[in-house]
């Protein structure tokens, strides 16, 4: 039997092996901002159809969210994240060998597919092997060290396209995804040998398990859920849309930047992302006062779009720090999961998560297709080096939609705070 000192040895070694599914799907995740110009002559496309190439990879994702937490509900985190992490080497594979646009949206959203299982199976582990008031550190931890991922894919991704080509580059991580697969099923077990450790939490497996539409009934049937998935729809969409796709153009078309030097101001939003989900987290686990951090967080998200929209081209030291600022709250309102968890059994635990991260991935797949739009109609009509150049109105209009889109957040971010419970 384990001791409890090679419990916590263990669950922190398997949460690692995890996580690096998860680090390699930030990856693939936000790639196509630095690929961007790479992507648009490859294709021959135009912003709405890279909105669309983006936003491909969410939309099996965010359908895939419910159901996934429902599947590591019943089967667990191994076998869930093991054969996620697979299909999306697969995936990344085939988009490296697409030939068009139409292979390579197809391509994309098998990479979604896979990688939509990895972060619910890990939260379900994190029940598991975690204690209650462990449990928003475990999942900070995992959304910051997943900003490991979006670093990669900026100024080293950059690098490496123009040394071997952006295909050669995905061929690569298709590998390690392949890999990491092969690992997960040899290391990972769903819960301790022991369920009497106290290092464990009391275990879904201690009663009968409930039906599935019992579950679905008790989950879905407030509207607290909902509203959390409302608030993770317009701050996830936002976030990833600008971080992941159009925040290197941007600054490419606006500051006269190279991609690999824009792509430094991006990486300034990941480290904000990899440093405040485990700060929000561990203080989560540690003060009385979730919703009180996730109502500070999307204030502090409104003011960062708000202030791009209004200066249009602030100065780039100040964009980098916004960009922080944005991914750096992104910990804080990520809060969500825990505040959902504790508000229903953590027999639903997964499907509460899944729901909550299902309507979430619904807005990073609306929302690059939205500002793609707004982008495309205020085109310059040049193109520089076969792609297209996008006006300071549009992206004017584009940051504009991200400040409505965090305004409507904080009202979202209002109710839940109004609705604490004791537990939250």
């Amino acid at each position: 039997m384990l001791t409890r000192l090679d419990t916590r040895r263990v669950r922190w070694m398997m949460w690692g092996v995890l996580t690096f599914g998860y680090v390699l799907m930030s990856f693939t995740r936000v790639s196509t901002a630095v690929l961007a110009e790479s992507l648009a002559r490859a294709f021959d496309i135009t912003a709405t159809e890279l909105g669309l190439l983006h936003s491909s990879f969410f939309y099996l994702y965010a359908a895939m969210q419910l159901p996934a937490g429902l599947l590591a509900d019943r089967y667990g985190p191994r076998h869930v994240a093991g054969t996620g992490t697979f299909v999306m080497g697969l995936g990344a594979v085939a988009f490296a060998m697409s030939d068009s646009f139409l292979m390579g949206f197809l391509a994309r959203a098998l990479v979604g597919l896979g990688g939509s299982v990895i972060f619910l199976a890990i939260l379900r582990f994190a029940v598991t092997w975690f204690r209650a008031d462990e449990y928003a550190t475990v999942t900070g931890m995992t959304i910051g060290v997943s900003a490991l991922g979006g670093i990669v894919a900026t100024t080293p991704l950059a690098i490496a396209a123009s040394v071997a080509g952006w295909r050669a580059s995905m061929l690569a991580v298709g590998s390690f995804c392949v890999v990491s697969a092969l690992v997960i099923f040899l290391l990972v077990r769903d819960r301790p040998a022991d369920p009497s450790d106290d290092e464990s939490p009391e275990l879904a497996a201690d009663g009968a398990p409930t039906s599935l539409r019992a579950d679905l009934r008790s989950v879905l049937g407030g509207p607290d859920v909902w509203v959390l998935g409302v608030l993770d729809f317009l701050v996830l969409g936002v976030n990833f849309t600008v971080i992941g796709l159009w925040g290197v153009p941007y600054l490419v078309h606006l500051y006269n930047l190279s991609v690999a030097r824009a792509s430094l101001y991006v990486l300034a939003g990941n480290v904000g992302l990899l440093v405040g989900s485990p700060l929000f987290g561990w203080v989560a686990d540690r003060i009385a006062a979730h919703t009180a951090l996730v109502l500070f967080s999307t204030l502090v998200f409104c003011v960062v779009y708000g202030t791009i929209t209004a200066l249009g081209t602030p100065p780039l030291v100040f964009v980098g720090v916004l960009f922080f600022a944005a991914m750096f709250v992104n910990g804080g309102i990520s809060l969500a999961f825990t505040v959902g968890r504790r508000r229903h059994p953590d027999e639903v635990s997964g499907t509460v998560s899944g729901t909550i991260n299902s309507v979430g991935y619904l807005g990073a797949a609306i929302v690059p297709a939205v500002m793609g739009v707004a982008l495309d109609a205020f085109w310059t009509g040049k193109t520089v080096g076969g792609t297209p150049v996008y006006s300071f109105t549009g992206y004017r209009v584009a940051f504009g939609i991200a400040t409505a889109a965090g305004l409507a957040a904080l009202v979202c971010a209002l109710w839940i705070h109004r609705t604490r419970r004791t537990l939250d």
